[in-house]
């Protein structure tokens, strides 16, 4: 028995149908799908269904499979000769540890493809109609990490006097829990207390719920309205075009 192959997928923000026709193609060949917490299990039903779906799913408190279990489970999958589909939720290599993941394939001599996916970084915000470029108004936007921003209740880790500097918008995921440190490291470096901000929740899906608020308020904001992950935060003027593109929130509540 020769050695099979695995594809890190992604499989998009949440709403199954912006998974991309390259990843359904290759789900479909499975042997086995190694999937994530934030995917659609209805994507699932693309696969073969005499295929194994292992579930590696990760929260907050609780992971079912720490990353070394699931790195050794993939190469163990292909060593028996089985093609294996590795499905992460938005795009692999954008804070979903696919690059980690290839690494030790590739250190097992494992072949492996890679079928990028649409971030959750722009297809939320999006989803709750908020560009994340816009003419006039912003030219650049960085993605960072929210789990970044403090360190076992510590102060903060990230450089956010260079991000408040270099870039129009900026886009934070894994971030609520961390809100009060995001908005304390921007506020403490120069940005302004009036500087919008959108917190989205589930985006893209039918529990979508976007707050909207500025530096100044948006901690109190959020925390009245209970909000679970995961979530999408964005801070920059762009924030301010969602009153006019809004499309999302109003057919799902008109439906």
């Amino acid at each position: 028995m020769g050695v099979g192959k695995v594809y890190l997928i992604g499989a998009g923000p949440g709403d199954p149908d912006l998974i991309t026709l390259k990843g359904l193609e290759r789900l479909k060949k499975a042997d086995v799908v190694v999937y994530d917490r934030l995917v659609d299990e209805s994507i699932l039903n693309y696969a073969k269904s005499a295929s194994e779906k292992i579930y590696v799913g990760k929260t907050t408190n609780h992971h079912s499979w720490d990353q070394e279990r699931i790195n050794q489970l993939l190469v163990q999958k292909a060593l028996e000769g089985k093609i294996v589909v590795r499905l992460k939720g938005g795009d692999p290599f954008v804070f979903g540890r696919g690059g980690e993941e290839a690494y030790y394939l590739s250190k097992n001599g494992i072949p492996f493809e890679v079928v990028p996916g649409i971030s959750s970084a722009i297809a939320v915000p999006a989803y709750a109609g908020i560009p994340v470029t816009h003419r006039g108004i912003s030219s650049s936007f960085i993605v960072l990490t929210g789990h970044k921003a403090s360190i076992k209740g510590e102060s903060s880790n990230i450089s956010w006097e260079s991000y408040s500097l270099n870039a129009d918008t900026l886009i934070i995921l894994m971030g609520l829990g961390n809100l009060s440190n995001v908005v304390e490291g921007l506020l403490k470096n120069n940005k302004s207390p009036t500087t919008p901000v959108a917190v989205i929740t589930e985006g893209s899906t039918s529990r979508q719920r976007c707050v909207v608020g500025t530096l100044r308020d948006i901690v109190e904001k959020v925390k009245n309205e209970n909000l679970n992950p995961p979530s999408v935060i964005v801070v920059g003027e762009v924030v301010n075009l969602r009153k006019h593109l809004r499309w999302f929130d109003i057919s799902v509540n008109e439906s």
